[in-house]
C-alpha cells in the first residue's frame, strides 16, 4: 500500500497559486543567508529557458529567486566542502548533490552568486547554502546580456 501524499498549495507573487504534492519540497534546515526564516522551497523548472530556474519560498510569496547550475556558465566551477556539511545533508560525496547558485542582477548586467552555491539532496530533498572555499566571486558577471543569456538557455 503506497502511503498517501498531501496536495499543498503555495501563495507566489511571481507565478500565481501552485499546488504541488508535499514531497516535492525542499528543507533548508538553516534557511538561506539572510532568509534564515524561510526554510521550505520549491524548485520551479523555467521550461521555456531549460538553463534557469526558480527557487519559491512556499511560507513568503514575495520570495522567488533565480537559479542555475554554475556549470553551464562557469564549466571549471569546483567547490570544497566540509564533511560536516556533508553529512547535514545526508550526501556521501559532492558528486551526489545538485549544485545550484543565485543569479543576481547589478549595474553590469546578470551576475552569479559562486561564492554561496545551494547544495543539494535531490532524494532527501534537503538543501544547505556554503560559504564556498577559496577565492571564489560573490557577483561573477557573466558576459552576455539577459537576451543572449535566455537564448542559451533556450
Amino acid at each position: 500500500m503506497e502511503a498517501e501524499s498531501h496536495l499543498l498549495t503555495i501563495a507566489s507573487t511571481r507565478f500565481g497559486e501552485l499546488q504541488l504534492e508535499e514531497d516535492d519540497l525542499l528543507y533548508f534546515p538553516d534557511g538561506l543567508l539572510g532568509l534564515e526564516s524561510c526554510q521550505r522551497w520549491i524548485l520551479l523548472i523555467d521550461w521555456d529557458h531549460a538553463a534557469c530556474g526558480w527557487l519559491q519560498s512556499a511560507t513568503v510569496p514575495e520570495i522567488a529567486l533565480a537559479v542555475v547550475s554554475p556549470r553551464r556558465f562557469v564549466p571549471d566551477y569546483q567547490i570544497r566542502t566540509t564533511p560536516a556539511e556533508l553529512q547535514s545533508l545526508q550526501l556521501e560525496n559532492l558528486t551526489e548533490a545538485q549544485v545550484l547558485v543565485i543569479v543576481g542582477k547589478n549595474s553590469c548586467g546578470q551576475t552569479l552568486n559562486l561564492k554561496a552555491p545551494l547544495i543539494l539532496n535531490p532524494t532527501h530533498r534537503l538543501g544547505r547554502q556554503i560559504i564556498a572555499k577559496g577565492d571564489l566571486p560573490v557577483r561573477y558577471v557573466l558576459p552576455l546580456s539577459p537576451t543572449q543569456l535566455l537564448k542559451l538557455a533556450s
